[in-house]
């Protein structure tokens, strides 16, 4: 994304305890504009104001946020509340609140407070020209489109990324369009192999940015900027400026022999193990079929990033016979399909690299929980092998921590490494005595000595305590059965007692 630090800055949000509070603070808000505010900075506020509603649940039955905020603000007989009326009418994002925003305007306005003499200014942007920048695998793209308030000229920058359907990641008011629009020049002629730059039709942008805010928004819980929500409701209203959007291109429709035929294409291509390219070659293909229709077999970094979650996630069915291939045949399936695309030398060299470092991460991830847990599975039966891992995953639950801002994975079979995960999972106020404690018993879970501990805790969790609790109780017990404060020495007869008891 070009650089955010030439986005309109967040006003400072007062603190609210209650929604009517925050409605109040809105009206001040809306009271202090003064008489000249420029446009630009009230249909902003409007679209902070509604940002902050975005993800506020409504139950079914119920008004949106922002009708009720209308709805008291008609109530209301100040300046403050028809300068809100006036912005909503034209900022709000649906035909229902900008036309309650109409009503309840009137409704002041008949009451004897004036017209606010800036409200005819609002949304009266002239669309000018739109931009993109990209990488050349299509992945992810910046759109630029400029718009002018009078003589003064905006950015809306939005952070598209295609391998999710081309949904809306980022979304930013520029005040210097014209300087963003020379970075994002500079950016690809410092690098024109790896990074595209063109003009984009205004029809075009309009759909791109339409669809791209719609697929975010139907996501329940959507990876998006801070700034998405903030800047959502102008970007809406300033796209009605520009050409109505473009049509959606025509996605053909592949049939079973087609699919077929595209994956047979790259098993003798690939050169690899027939049977594990087939099976490999058909989840990529259906993973570019569900992503990106528009044009399934294009590829690129992010796109094969995020098959690879996929599989992780379960997503794909993957035969476990075929899983020791996955990094050859992914490998395979990006050199085909870069050469189909006729990349340049030095963007394939980029995808490779990037794609066996996502491969690497894929390989650390999707080690079994017997190597991370066991490291080895020894001469334990299943069911024994069952009841070990089930026992110490509930001992350490998590295998990554944070160090120096960054996280890592550590091995639960190092004794120190174990500790330390122990350590990332208590409370920042916990007793150090009883950090200890905590970590004694995870040792004894660990090692399954002595086996009250774990037998103790499957009791426990029949009567539906959960894991916290357990432990806390455990720590109880243990902490009672200390003979020597300094040392932490305990008596195992009375600790196996106390377990007992629990």
């Amino acid at each position: 994304m070009s650089p955010v630090s030439r986005a309109r800055k967040r006003q400072p949000q007062p603190v609210t305890h209650s929604v009517t509070g925050l409605f109040k603070d809105v009206l001040n808000d809306f009271s202090a504009l003064g008489a000249e505010p420029a446009p630009v900075d009230v249909e902003l506020l409007a679209s902070e104001v509604l940002g902050q509603f975005r993800d506020v649940p409504v139950e079914d039955g119920e008004e949106s946020l922002g009708l009720e905020l209308i709805g008291f603000a008609q109530r209301k007989i100040t300046p403050g509340a028809a300068a809100l009326l006036a912005a909503l009418k034209v900022v709000a994002e649906t035909d229902v609140e900008r036309k309650a925003a109409e009503d309840g305007l009137q409704v002041v306005l008949g009451r004897g407070i004036p017209a606010p003499a800036w409200a005819a200014g609002l949304g009266r942007v002239t669309a000018g020209e739109c931009w993109r920048t990209g990488d050349v695998y299509g992945d992810e793209s910046s759109l630029l489109c400029v718009f002018s308030h009078g003589d003064q000229a905006y950015g809306l920058l939005a952070l598209l990324d295609f391998t999710e359907g081309g949904r809306v990641r980022d979304l930013v008011v520029i005040e210097q369009p014209a300087d963003v629009l020379g970075e994002m020049r500079e950016q690809a002629e410092a690098d024109p192999e790896l990074v595209v730059f063109e003009a984009v039709a205004p029809a075009e942008a309009h759909r791109l940015i339409a669809d791209g805010l719609a697929a975010t928004d139907h996501l329940e819980d959507a990876d998006v900027s801070e700034d998405y929500a903030r800047f959502h409701a102008v970007a809406l209203t300033w796209c009605r400026a520009l050409p109505e959007p473009a049509l959606v291109p025509e996605v053909a429709v592949w049939s079973e022999a087609e699919r077929a035929a595209v994956v047979e294409q790259f098993v003798v291509a690939s050169e690899e193990d027939a049977d594990a390219a087939r099976a490999l070659g058909r989840l990529l293909l259906e993973h570019g079929l569900r992503t990106d229709p528009a044009n399934p077999l294009r590829v690129g970094p992010e796109k094969i990033a995020r098959f690879l979650e996929g599989l992780l996630g379960e997503e794909y069915e993957l035969d476990a016979d075929h899983e020791e291939a996955v990094e050859p045949v992914v490998l395979a399936w990006v050199q085909w399909t870069a050469e189909r695309a006729g990349l340049t030398e030095t963007a394939v060299a980029a995808l490779d690299e990037a794609v066996a470092d996502y491969l690497s991460e894929y390989a650390d991830e999707d080690d079994s929980p017997l190597e991370r847990y066991f490291g080895g599975v020894g001469d334990l039966s299943p069911s024994e092998l069952a009841d070990a891992l089930e026992r110490r995953m509930f001992a350490v639950p998590s295998l990554t921590t944070e160090i120096d801002e960054e996280e890592v994975d550590l091995d639960p079979t190092d004794p120190e490494q174990r500790r330390a995960l122990v350590i990332a999972e208590a409370d920042e106020d916990e007793e150090e005595q009883r950090l200890i404690l905590r970590a004694t018993i995870v040792d004894q879970l660990w090692d399954d000595e002595p086996a009250e501990v774990w037998q103790t805790v499957e009791r426990l969790r029949e009567g539906e305590l959960d894991r916290d609790e357990i432990f806390e109780q455990l720590i109880d017990a243990l902490d009672g059965s200390l003979v020597d404060g300094e040392t932490l020495e305990y008596d195992p007869d009375a600790y196996l007692e106390a377990l007992g008891e629990l």
